[in-house]
């Protein structure tokens, strides 16, 4: 059986008497003694040099009521008790410094006596446990302050031991998950599993989020989530701050982030915060934020780290606290390779990165998604829509198949939903509508790189990629390799751009294995993935 260790500061007050008649009060120290069920075989009672005469006194009282109890004065001078700083820090030191032996010994800390401050101290150093052990808590009699044991309780700071505790956390922790998938029940096991790590990481960490992904799969909606969640837990208390980078250009980028002073260059009539000050105690979202200039960078790199920057012509530093969440659609490591992002500050906004999958990886959570666009349809348009059972059938075949590529991801899939509640007649949305909506999805889609179009940038990538091979290739082998390239170009990895291009194939065969796949079709053009995506 372990021995049992109390550990805690002399009551100048509670403790206190000189005569006789002290034993016809309740002592919390002196009761711990008291009690038959409670054996201690050592305590370590904590005092200032003030108050020595008095823990002396109660050291031969406790030995008096239990003579197997080893009782050591602990001398422990603090210049105001008072003081949070003073009294952690010469608690912390001493405990470093106990010998603890968990093996052969359990540990209560006493928190009934001593300032509220030394109470608290001992409190946050179980918590942490610097003390590993349990609270202490002592109380008289009920209903009189007289003489008697009184009780005792302990208290155990794991939550893990509490059921009902738990089931509680468990609670919160599903409707903040939950409220960052704005309600939607999502089905996809990779996605849904990305959103559990964020909503631990928005309550528990200050340090900068990067969501990456296509343009369309989120990510500001994800931002502003992330946002509102830490304001409801009294985490931030600022400003939401929404920009786009792409919309920042030369010199008025530093500017509008940074601020600048009156008169600092041609049309600066008035001093400007600037919108880094804006998000003071809030959060700052960069949205597309590889499109920043380099200057921009150096710049948003210190006020990150150091929280500090100088707005534009200023002469003096201002400051601003804030949480960057950034987003881009870019692979920032080829940015990075080029020359046209900093890598010192991809480092520091690399610490937790996400990437949202775009809607053709989670066509699972199409359906879902359509009842959440109908439902805010619904609102704006003041009536309720539905759709009727074979249009729905009709419209998730399609929804569904690798024929739509969705290539504007949610926003495509909120324009299609918008249009059909606002034609429904009587908020019915028939097959008729359905199949309207379906063609003209097709069309929107026809001129996209993975339909048939042999256009822009990928067309060019592609021939440099062949060299003098691209001369050799047909028609048709061109515009399946630039639909091919499209799709791995979305993708951080083999497997998942496999699982879209086979969507339809994989479900047949007995063993799966997308990346291999694609992996040797790739190799007929003498192609690897690391070339294609680089």
């Amino acid at each position: 059986m372990k021995k049992k260790v109390v550990m805690g500061f002399l009551g100048t007050q509670l403790d206190s008497g000189l005569n006789a008649s002290r034993w016809e009060k309740w002592r919390p120290t002196v009761s711990i003694a008291q009690h038959e069920d409670l054996v201690v075989d050592r305590l370590e009672l904590m005092h200032d040099v003030r108050n020595k005469a008095l823990a002396e006194r109660v050291r031969g009282d406790v030995i008096q009521l239990s003579p197997g109890t080893e009782v050591r004065l602990v001398e422990m001078n603090l210049a105001n008790p008072w003081d949070f700083g003073e009294v952690y820090g010469a608690l912390y030191d001493w405990m470093r410094a106990y010998a603890f032996d968990t093996e052969r010994e359990e540990y209560w800390a006493h928190i009934t006596t001593g300032t509220h401050v030394a109470q608290i101290c001992l409190f946050l150093l179980v918590e942490a446990r610097f003390i590993p052990g349990v609270l202490l808590q002592t109380a008289p009699p009920r209903g009189r302050q007289g003489q008697g044991t009184g009780s005792y309780e302990l208290i155990d700071l794991d939550l893990s031991r509490y059921d009902a505790i738990n089931a509680r956390l468990t609670v919160a922790h599903q409707d903040a998950v939950s409220f960052l998938k704005s309600g939607i029940a999502t089905r996809n096991p990779r996605f849904n599993t990305l959103i559990e790590e964020i909503e631990r990481i928005a309550v528990q960490s200050k340090a900068p989020i990067l969501l990456t992904g296509p343009t369309g799969a989120g990510k500001s909606m994800l931002a502003r989530r992330i946002y509102e969640l830490k304001k409801s837990r009294h985490q931030v208390s600022g400003n939401f701050v929404d920009v786009n980078c792409a919309t920042l250009h030369g010199d008025g980028a530093g500017s509008t982030l940074f601020g600048h002073k009156k008169g600092s260059f041609t049309g600066a009539a008035s001093d400007r915060p600037g919108l880094l000050r804006t998000a003071d105690k809030g959060v700052l979202f960069l949205d597309e934020i590889g499109e920043l200039g380099l200057d921009e960078q150096a710049m948003l790199l210190k006020a990150v780290e150091e929280k500090r920057f100088l707005p534009v012509g200023a002469d003096k530093e201002v400051d601003s606290s804030f949480q960057l969440i950034a987003g881009t659609n870019k692979d920032l490591r080829s940015e990075v390779a080029r020359g046209r992002f900093r890598e010192d500050l991809f480092a520091r906004i690399n610490l937790w990165t996400y990437t949202l999958p775009g809607l053709a990886q989670r066509r699972e959570d199409i359906e879902p998604n359509i009842e959440h666009q109908l439902g805010l349809a619904s609102e704006d348009l003041g009536r309720k829509i539905r759709m009727t059972t074979e249009a729905r059938a009709a419209y998730l075949r399609f929804a569904q198949s690798g024929e739509a590529i969705w290539a504007g991801n949610f926003r495509d899939l909120s324009a299609s939903m918008t249009r059909l509640a606002t034609l429904a007649d009587n908020g019915r949305i028939g097959a008729g509508l359905v199949d309207a909506e379906i063609a003209r999805l097709r069309w929107q889609w026809q001129a996209t790189p993975e339909g048939t179009g042999d256009t822009g940038d990928t067309a060019a990538q592609l021939d440099e990629l062949l060299g003098e091979a691209a001369a050799t290739l047909d028609c048709f082998d061109r515009l399946q390799l630039l639909a091919v390239m499209a799709v791995c170009r979305k993708h951080n990895s083999l497997s998942d751009a496999g699982r879209e291009l086979f969507n339809v194939s994989r479900t047949q065969r007995s063993v799966v294995n997308d990346a291999d796949r694609l992996r040797k079709y790739l190799l007929k053009f003498d192609l690897s993935w690391e070339k294609l995506t680089s």
